[in-house]
């Protein structure tokens, strides 16, 4: 069984902790003085590829749909 925790739905220091785990790396999880849990670092995760820039008219049509989306709100 999987379960996933969502890095930013938790405390900055604890997501950093989560986050910065060696591979390998045991983190014990504690509650009351008791150990509930135990997480091991794994591979570090490849870094997604950069998405390409947008083209200019793609820029100035998200442009344009954010002012719009601004003055519905507005009005």
């Amino acid at each position: 069984m999987s379960r996933t925790i969502d890095l930013d739905d938790v405390p900055p220091k604890v997501a950093a902790l989560l986050a910065g785990a060696a591979e390998g790396e045991e983190i014990v999880l504690v509650q009351a003085g008791a150990v509930v849990g135990r997480l091991v670092g794994g591979p570090a995760a490849a870094a997604p590829e950069p998405e390409p820039p947008a083209t200019p008219e793609e820029h100035a049509a998200e442009v344009f749909e954010q002012f719009r989306a601004a003055i519905e709100e507005e009005f």
